[in-house]
């Protein structure tokens, strides 16, 4: 006989019985009896009312071997959706909606012609709604969102635009959470690139990506998101820091159909700043075989960085048998990309941590510098002083221990990428230590010879 899902449970059903007694009590007295008839059930009891010891352990859901326990989450998870999105307003209901907000706004001249109302009239407003609008219409929500320079009044357009953003954020929520395997709120890497596998076919601006191109987009974007909101690399990120991280609006701006190539050139996610990260990973791979090694990625920003740091950078990141990976590619480009970022600065600070010892002290900081001195044209070599350059280090980033500087540090002086610039690159050791002489118009910028660079 072939498997039924329905059946199955209106057999269940048959089976179940409840009491008259229990209809009569509430949920957790009904849930408690219950349990007290089992010793078992009896004992957890007892503990849980006898201490406050937190959780330390939530057991996550499994693949389960059974059919039928499979089917039937499923089910339940697929109809929990279904039931949080009928909560949800429909296009028609926000505009019957923005239809009475306009018939009750209180006339105002504030000389920009917003339109407002005042909390009697978003009263008699939540009175003509059903309760499914209720949620928008709490005394709370009108303190919160009221104009800062009249007090007691409400503007339609920034009450309107409030509940469309919470609209959004609810409907991607759900979206999100549908491909949340563990069902513990949070996405691992492969349950986020399926969810961007199936966004990109929504995204105007990605109708001209080829599908053979499809799992290296998916990767990009799953790493801007992964590199900064699981600086720690567990694997898995909450879909609420998902939503709250600003990262899925910049993703979902490919839907507009007029977009300038300004915007383009901006957005990590756009189809050009895809395509040109891409094309100078393929550049770099000279052999072609798919993954950079020590001496492929040397020629990254035109041979700027210096050789102690890529070397380091080799040590200690996840490479296939001592090569790099197109993931490993992102990870490097974002965090030297982006140095002022903290997230760039911890990935940062572990090659610069050369004795593995959680601070830089004098001799690290004169071993970076010295390397990138060594690369500078003899006349300027002389001009150097890596000891004053390692002073001003410690004054600009002012480490709790004189002597140490910490990722902690680094972070709370707001001048880690100054520091970046200065120990691994060339460019960037340069600007910094003629600086003055470059304002003074001494040394102007193109009296600056790359030639001069030697790697």
């Amino acid at each position: 006989m072939d498997f039924n899902f329905e059946n199955c449970i209106k057999e269940g059903l048959k089976n179940l019985t409840i009491t008259p007694a229990a209809k009569n009590i509430n949920e957790e007295e009904y849930f408690k009896e219950v349990m007290q008839k089992d010793d078992t059930g009896a004992n957890i009891l007892k503990r849980l009312s006898g201490s406050d010891l937190p959780i330390f352990y939530i057991p996550q859901i499994t693949e389960e071997v059974n059919v039928f326990k499979a089917q039937l989450r499923a089910e339940a998870r697929g109809r929990f959706f279904e039931r949080e999105l009928s909560r949800l307003l429909t296009s028609e209901e926000l505009k019957y909606m923005w239809s009475l907000l306009q018939e009750h706004q209180t006339p105002l001249n504030d000389f920009i012609h917003n339109q407002y109302i005042n909390y009697k009239s978003f009263i008699q407003v939540k009175q003509k709604l059903n309760d499914k609008y209720k949620l928008f219409f709490n005394p709370s929500i009108f303190l919160q969102l009221q104009d800062s320079k009249m007090k007691g009044y409400l503007s339609i357009d920034t009450f309107f635009n409030y509940i469309m953003k919470k609209i959004w954020i609810d409907q991607t929520r759900n979206g999100l959470s549908q491909y949340d395997s563990s069902g513990c709120g949070y996405l691992s890497e492969a349950d986020f690139e399926a969810y961007i596998l199936d966004l990109i076919p929504t995204l105007t601006q990605l109708k001209k990506l080829e599908k053979m191109f499809y799992s290296f987009y998916s990767c990009m974007v799953v790493r801007k998101f992964f590199f900064y909101l699981d600086p720690l690399r567990t694997g898995k990120i909450q879909i609420i820091e998902i939503l709250s991280c600003g990262f899925l609006d910049e993703l979902l701006e490919l839907r507009e159909e007029n977009w300038s190539k300004e915007l383009q050139k901006k957005n990590w996610f756009s189809v050009p700043s895809a395509l040109h990260i891409y094309s100078s990973y393929l550049e770099l791979d000279k052999d072609h075989n798919g993954l950079l090694s020590r001496q492929e990625i040397t020629g990254y920003k035109s041979g700027a960085l210096t050789s102690v740091f890529l070397d380091r950078v080799f040590q200690d990141a996840f490479t296939y048998a001592g090569e790099m990976d197109y993931k490993g590619y992102l990870n490097f480009v974002l965090a030297t990309e982006n140095r002022h970022e903290p997230q760039s600065l911890r990935y940062l600070f572990k090659f610069l941590d050369i004795k593995n010892q959680g601070y830089l002290d004098s001799f690290t900081i004169n071993y970076f510098s010295r390397a990138v001195a060594d690369r500078l044209p003899k006349e300027q070599q002389q001009m150097v002083s890596l000891e004053d350059i390692k002073d001003e280090i410690f004054d600009m980033i002012k480490p709790e221990d004189p002597n140490k500087i910490t990722l902690k540090d680094i972070i709370r002086s707001k001048m880690g990428h100054i520091l970046i610039n200065i120990l691994i690159d060339f460019n960037g050791f340069w600007s910094y230590e003629f600086r003055e002489t470059l304002a003074n118009n001494r040394i102007p910028d193109n009296n600056f010879n790359e030639s001069f660079v030697t790697h």
